[in-house]
């Protein structure tokens, strides 16, 4: 694999790792701040624009280290290995979405928690969302040790 393409895709993945700490660092905080009411508004006005953000992101950044696993696989590069590896992790936090995030993140819109409710699931959600940041940590750190070996 051509070494500018390598480094296209560990920016692409490393651009929606930055993304997700930087929700995690600014937005999160901020609604943990917000009155219920506020909040709700808040989500109900910016949080499509935020889900389509995140959709293309996630989907791009998990596809860098499914595809790469399969190129890697069908060379039998020494990385290969490596390569499951940040493929099975994106796996992983790609499915956190759909354990936990999608049904929280509807929730929001319906507006279905009353003030210390959201504060408690606003926590929760911090939680799980830094769990998901530290699976695509773990996988931008093997997909970097199977560009790292080589074809």
């Amino acid at each position: 694999m051509n070494d500018h393409l390598k480094y296209i895709l560990l920016v692409l993945f490393s651009v929606f790792l930055g993304s997700q700490i930087t929700e995690g660092v600014l937005l999160v905080p901020y609604w943990q701040s917000l009155p219920a009411p506020d909040f709700y508004a808040y989500y109900n006005t910016f949080g499509p624009a935020i889900g389509r953000f995140y959709t293309v992101l996630t989907v791009i950044a998990a596809l860098v280290p499914i595809i790469l696993s399969i190129i890697y696989f069908r060379s039998r590069s020494p990385g290969r290995g490596f390569a499951l590896v940040s493929a099975l992790f994106a796996v992983a936090f790609v499915a956190c979405f759909y354990v936990y995030f999608k049904e929280a993140n509807e929730l929001f819109y319906q507006a279905a928690f009353n003030e210390a409710a959201l504060k408690n699931e606003l926590i929760t959600w911090r939680q799980w969302h830094w769990g998901r940041v530290g699976l695509e940590g773990a996988s931008l750190l093997f997909l970097v040790l199977a560009f790292g070996k080589g074809e």
